[in-house]
């Protein structure tokens, strides 16, 4: 079978033929964006970042810590996916992350997730040269007990190789669910 494509060179000779089979074609990779996810996750397995556990390994304490702390799946799966631009944005990886979670959760989970990183180094900026309250800033926003709380019970401590983490397969029905449909994008109607 021929996949259709687009005839133009230049957006601006498009035509709603054109713009139909780009949507559809958007409409089918979007259907695979769970599987894609958690490829681009298990990517960190090979990674440890000096830590005493595989980056995988810290992302998937963090959920399990989550998921029996009660949190609902949308928490479970930002905590599961909080460091996956760690391998392609070392010096961004919050807002990769949260650039890929937005459309799909909370503003609240949205923000947890784009400041963990400062947020997060409360308990080592300090050792870098760097201020440990750096955090601070954000003090007035409403969000900022609820990412202090992310960072202290659930990323600071998923470092532990003796850990009873769930496994990935726990986890993946929720990235299903959580990614099936936006409920925030500029192509809403």
């Amino acid at each position: 079978m021929t996949e259709l494509k687009a005839k133009f060179t230049k957006m601006i000779d498009g035509t709603a033929e054109d713009w139909s089979i780009i949507a559809e074609s958007n409409m089918n990779e979007a259907a695979d964006l769970p599987s894609k996810i958690l490829d681009h996750l298990m990517m960190l397995g090979d990674d440890y970042g000096g830590f005493a556990v595989d980056r995988l390994t810290h992302s998937i304490q963090t959920a399990t810590r989550a998921h029996r702390d009660g949190k609902d799946d949308e928490y479970v799966v930002c905590a599961l996916l909080h460091d996956i631009g760690d391998n392609l944005a070392p010096s961004n990886h919050a807002d990769f992350a949260a650039t890929l979670l937005q459309p799909f959760v909370s503003e609240k989970n949205y923000w947890i997730v784009k400041h963990h990183g400062i947020f997060q180094g409360y308990y080592f900026f300090d050792y870098l040269g760097l201020d440990k309250n750096m955090r601070d800033k954000f003090k007035d926003h409403p969000y900022f007990d609820d990412c202090k709380v992310f960072c202290e019970k659930y990323d600071q401590n998923s470092f532990d190789p003796d850990y009873d983490s769930l496994p990935l397969d726990f986890f993946i029905p929720m990235v299903e669910k959580i990614f099936a449909k936006p409920k925030n994008s500029i192509y809403k109607k």
